[in-house]
């Protein structure tokens, strides 16, 4: 836990570290359980445990202190429902917290929705993947970082 005025104690010095990093267009994944996050880090990207924390209240941390990338249509991205899960209509509780904190974070809540496997491939190539305790099935979301305009630093 980092203690400092304004930083969400959710928020590791680990994950401060990587989010300090990163520079714009870089890519930060926040996996749910589920996901194969020590098998796509053997890529490159940095891996980062966040046992226990759910995604949502993790998202919104980040989102205070990360900028979306203005620049793309999306700045977010989640894994879409494989076919049979579609089929048997099953409901992503989280996706609609998602954009919310999306839109808070002064994007249109909008999030591209990518195919099971390109979601992993995308996530090769990511600066960093989150371990989470998300329990939420297709919980994983991709941030991209944006700028931070001169006006907006201390």
């Amino acid at each position: 836990m980092v203690v400092l005025k304004g930083i969400p104690s959710l928020l590791t010095p680990e994950l401060l570290y990587a989010l300090a990093k990163m520079g714009h267009g870089d890519e930060l994944v926040l996996a749910d359980a589920n996901f194969p996050v020590s098998s796509v880090c053997k890529s490159g990207p940095m891996e980062i445990r966040a046992d226990g924390l759910r995604i949502p209240e993790l998202l919104e941390a980040i989102l205070k202190l990360f900028p979306l990338d203005s620049y793309v249509e999306c700045p977010a991205a989640v894994m879409d429902l494989v076919e049979s899960d579609r089929q048997r209509g099953l409901v992503v509780p989280v996706w609609p917290c998602y954009s919310d904190l999306l839109k808070q974070a002064g994007s249109d809540g909008n999030f591209d929705a990518i195919e099971r496997f390109a979601f992993y491939e995308r996530a090769k190539k990511a600066f960093a993947v989150v371990a989470t305790g998300e329990t939420a099935l297709y919980g994983n979301i991709i941030i991209k970082k944006g700028v931070i305009h001169p006006e907006e630093l201390c």
